[in-house]
């Protein structure tokens, strides 16, 4: 099958990092910028937008409170979708697979990496609980600076998901909406790939 120019390559990942290397270069605000697709025990599926931190060779990766909506969907139902878009590029990834949490040294780095006020504000948020007002808010992270301190720990309830793909489309605008689709497909994690150009 004829792959070339910003298709070519026989790794997906790799494939995947150089796109998001581009984008860095061209996207105004947050190039890994991605809208995560989960689903409750009912099926319900929901969606938001999250930052990509990483893509290694094997998963993409993403940080969150474990408590959060998107964390208790996982925990009950650890498979998810994910999509990259790029306007400045005109281009696409979709992808979707297993899930598992990172909760190793991978995310204290991550953690120990973040702004003070910013590793404050995972301690003292309970994401997506309902809050009376901003100022509550702010008086739970003056109470958490004074408890935790200038290098507070990763919280527990704080930690990476990793989703390991199955499926992998990469999507390039084509003239007269004849876009360019390819998508890579296993039946599990570490199995070889299926390239397939597809239809627009």
């Amino acid at each position: 099958m004829e792959r070339d120019g910003i298709f070519a390559g026989d790794d997906p990942f790799v494939i995947a990092r150089q796109w998001l290397s581009e984008a860095e270069a061209s996207e105004i605000n947050d190039p890994n910028a991605v809208a995560l697709a989960t689903a409750d025990a009912d099926g319900l599926p929901n969606v938001r937008m999250v930052l990509l931190k990483e893509i290694d060779d094997s998963s993409f990766v993403f940080y969150t409170n474990y408590g959060s909506a998107k964390g208790q969907e996982l925990d009950v139902n650890p498979q998810a979708a994910m999509v990259l878009h790029w306007k400045t590029l005109r281009r696409q990834i979709r992808l979707r697979g297993r899930v598992t949490r990172e909760e190793g040294p991978k995310a204290d780095e991550y953690y120990a990496s973040r702004s003070l006020k910013s590793r404050l504000g995972a301690w003292a948020s309970e994401q997506s609980r309902p809050l009376d007002s901003r100022a509550t808010l702010m008086a739970e992270v003056a109470k958490v600076t004074a408890r935790k301190g200038p290098n507070p720990p990763r919280p527990p309830f704080w930690g990476g998901f990793r989703i390991a793909p199955v499926e992998i489309e990469f999507w390039a605008d084509g003239a007269f909406r004849l876009h360019d689709r390819f998508v890579w497909r296993r039946e599990k994690a570490g199995e070889s790939w299926n390239v397939q150009r597809l239809n627009p």
